[in-house]
């Protein structure tokens, strides 16, 4: 059994990250998503993660520390929103095209102008396309199990693929809700240590998102297609796994009557 804890809905995703046992988290803070790498950083600080946080310049920078981290076959998680989410878009599609199962909580912020910190789907939806599975929260509980469920879902060698995890500006973000936190032995139970298909070797040279003509190129997107499809029948599966351990249960798509 594990504890039931009131927390912010940034606190649940940092502690998803820490049970999750998350190697390395690169971040630049935006509101509301701040409050995720000060709580990584807390968790490092108090020797209760054993995680390398990188304080980047930017966005754009944190998610390029996050592909070389996960290339290099780290477990990753960072957090940003809005316009900090809009300034890693470039990134996005590298990390997606080369398989990187990277975890991103994002707190679902209006796009500016006019500049606007509350709550508005826009920032995650924009990237739709972007070939990154996509999680949203309703309560701070769905924040840190679609957290860790990620994971399990990106890593998973069908897949390979990276996940948003969204959840609502300031609503989710800072509001004080309870949540069930599971014992990290039964997270480890639950998520097995991170296992690459490939990854960056000195010993085992390859070469990472390399030039792709236009006939190769098809061939990288028809394989990223068929994993978003393979993610379709490993989200069930997982969503199955984690009702079982855990005694929650979720859906693709929930209703609301």
């Amino acid at each position: 059994m594990g504890t039931k804890q009131v927390v912010k809905g940034n606190f649940a995703t940092a502690v998803a990250a820490k049970l999750a046992r998350v190697d390395v988290v690169p971040a630049y803070p935006i509101t509301p998503s701040t409050l995720f790498p000060e709580q990584i950083s807390t968790y490092i600080a108090n020797g209760e993660m054993d995680a390398e946080l990188l304080l980047t310049e930017s966005e754009h920078s944190a998610m390029s520390a996050a592909i070389g981290a996960s290339a290099s076959g780290a477990r990753v998680a960072t957090a940003t929103a809005s316009q900090g989410l809009k300034l890693m878009s470039e990134m996005l599609f590298i990390a997606s095209g080369m398989r990187l199962p990277i975890v991103t909580a994002v707190g679902n912020r209006a796009l500016s102008a006019p500049i606007n910190i509350w709550c508005d789907h826009q920032d995650t939806i924009a990237e739709r396309d972007s070939g990154w599975l996509q999680f949203y929260a309703e309560n701070n509980q769905n924040a840190l199990d679609l957290m860790i469920m990620a994971f399990k879902i990106s890593e998973d060698h069908r897949v390979l693929l990276p996940s948003l995890v969204g959840l609502d500006a300031f609503v989710l973000t800072h509001t004080m809700e309870g949540v069930d936190v599971p014992l990290q032995e039964e997270v480890d139970d639950f998520l097995p240590p991170y296992k690459p298909a490939l990854k960056l070797d000195v010993r085992n040279p390859m070469t990472f998102g390399s030039f792709g003509t236009p006939a190769h190129y098809t061939e990288f997107k028809y394989q990223q297609w068929e994993a978003m499809k393979n993610a379709e029948k490993v989200i069930d599966e997982v969503f199955s796994e984690f009702h079982g351990k855990f005694g929650r249960k979720y859906e693709k798509v929930s209703e609301y009557r």
